[in-house]
């Protein structure tokens, strides 16, 4: 138990300073990007306008007093309020931060339910026409951008039969097309890994033994090969949790989904520094809290990475 809790801790860490390392550089680049205060003085004002504007924002100070004063206000919870907005930046993250988890639940509930079952699929009927056929699926869904398939989907089911709400976030069925655009290159990865994963399952010696026993191929696979090819496709459940919110901010912008995504682009264009750093706050604490769970799935699922630690 202690060196379970020894290797989770280090973990841990490892992600809470590879998510500092994040911030630091978003905090120089967005800074060094150039200077908000022009965007935010009214037309026509005078040089001492912007000046005295540039000193009441802390701009005109130092970048590195600038800096440690930022981590003063994180370390109380205080991630400051919005040079655009004039609004507290923990509420304006907060208020989208519900849509962007339904999308990215939507995008995973697509990217599981039919990646997985095509890739044993794929395992089992190797070299039919049923693999062939889903090899295709699999290689379309992995092969075209998230933006070209979400304007595809506008077109087909948004505009020719009118079926799905082509924009917007004011109905369940209006989460339905994001969430097919921006799973589809995750459930290309899932169906990939489970295929191999299963492919080696079935070539053990286990399985040879089940089928000895008297047990067909499907039972195998569902006794036995499913729970130890599992330990792959976690692993790659974690990492595609942080790319479904990176592929969201695209997905967002096309289906005018009012997520974080949306947020971030729109706050890198007015050059919002603080809600940009609370969106990468926010992202970098998804990784280190999903890879953490992948840790302890591992245990669950085989007990003997359990016994090991």
């Amino acid at each position: 138990m202690g060196q379970l809790s020894s290797h989770l801790a280090s973990r841990l860490g490892q992600a809470l300073l590879a998510s500092f390392g994040v911030l630091t550089i978003v905090f120089f680049i967005m800074r060094l990007s150039g200077d908000p205060t022009l965007l935010l003085v009214p037309e026509g004002a005078t040089v001492e306008q912007i000046n005295q504007l540039r000193h009441q924002l802390g701009f005109d100070r130092p970048l590195g007093l600038q800096f440690l004063s930022y981590l003063g206000d994180l370390a109380r919870f205080d991630l400051g309020q919005s040079l655009v907005q004039r609004a507290p930046v923990l509420g304006i993250v907060a208020e989208r931060i519900p849509y962007t988890v339904a999308l990215a639940a939507g995008a995973l509930v697509v990217a599981l339910g039919i990646g997985i079952p095509a890739g044993i699929a794929m395992a089992l009927w190797r070299g039919s026409l049923l693999e062939r056929a889903l090899s295709g699926f699999v290689l379309a869904g992995q092969s075209l951008p998230t933006f070209w398939s979400g304007i595809l989907l506008i077109l087909l089911f948004g505009v020719t039969l009118g079926w799905l709400p082509t924009s917007g976030a004011d109905s369940l069925s209006a989460l339905v097309m994001p969430s097919i655009a921006l799973g589809a290159v995750t459930m290309s990865s899932f169906a990939r890994m489970t295929r191999i994963a299963v492919l080696d399952e079935l070539q053990s010696s286990y399985v040879t033994a089940a089928r000895a026993r008297g047990q067909s191929r499907l039972q195998a696979v569902r006794r036995h090969v499913l729970r130890n090819a599992a330990i792959p496709v976690v692993t790659i459940a974690a990492l595609e949790v942080g790319n479904l919110l990176a592929g969201a901010v695209i997905v967002e912008s096309v289906f005018a989904w009012p997520g974080i995504g949306q947020l971030a682009i729109q706050s890198i264009q007015s050059r919002d520094f603080l809600v940009v750093q609370a969106v990468v706050l926010f992202v970098s604490l998804v990784y280190v809290l999903t890879n953490l769970a992948a840790d302890l799935a591992y245990a669950a699922i085989d007990p003997r990475i359990r016994a090991a630690r």
